[in-house]
């Protein structure tokens, strides 16, 4: 009982309480001090208190995983394709086209410096520290999506609010399939590059 009130707590400050509090103005270096000191904090947990240990699995179904991948992908695409084409045409893969190197940095940069902590923090952290407090599976890939949009509150974007959730349910979703913190990652970045690349990438802070 005491496990699961110290979880529930922590849960609400890391997850919610400080999310909300980044969407405030006050000073980005103590915004910077709070992220960093829970990223760390994760860590330890992971590391020393749930005993993970970051191993690529051997038993990984990369023959399922691909096709699942281009399916939802071709969807993302055609979708984002049209949104991008119908509300804002100057945008349709601008940076590609005009910055292809700095496309290139970029898609590297987030994909190794910003989709694999969030993962670890969203999907491995999450789901080893909090599924056992909730019953049902599918409320808890719900509210898993619920959190993983919260976090993007600080943009101020209800669009942006909305596909976060939808990725999060995505990621979810094949993290609790898998329980492989890099495909998940894998999956997160093939989407995050796609908005960038298709004009979508200021919604979500990305340089222009």
């Amino acid at each position: 009982m005491q496990s699961t009130r110290i979880k529930t707590i922590e849960l609400l400050i890391i997850f919610v309480s400080i999310p909300i509090s980044f969407a405030f103005d006050y000073s980005p270096i103590i915004k910077l001090a709070i992220g960093l000191f829970g990223f760390s904090y994760i860590l330890f947990i992971l590391l020393k208190v749930e005993k993970i240990k970051f191993r690529i699995q051997k038993n990984i179904n990369w023959k399922k995983f691909w096709p699942s991948i281009f399916m939802k992908f071709q969807v993302i695409a055609i979708i984002t394709t049209c949104f991008v084409w119908f509300t804002n045409k100057e945008s349709l893969f601008t940076v590609v086209l005009n910055k292809p190197l700095m496309w290139l940095a970029i898609l590297i940069f987030y994909s190794f410096l910003s989709v694999y902590p969030q993962e670890i923090i969203y999907r491995t952290f999450f789901f080893k520290r909090y599924q056992v407090l909730f019953k049902n599976e599918h409320v808890f890939i719900l509210i898993n999506a619920l959190i993983f949009s919260l976090a993007h509150l600080l943009f101020k974007n209800t669009l942006v609010l909305f596909l976060t959730f939808l990725g999060g349910i995505l990621f979810a979703i094949t993290y609790n399939k898998t329980k492989s913190t890099l495909l998940v990652s894998i999956e997160h970045s093939i989407y995050g590059c796609w908005l960038f690349t298709v004009g979508m990438g200021n919604l979500l802070g990305f340089p222009s």
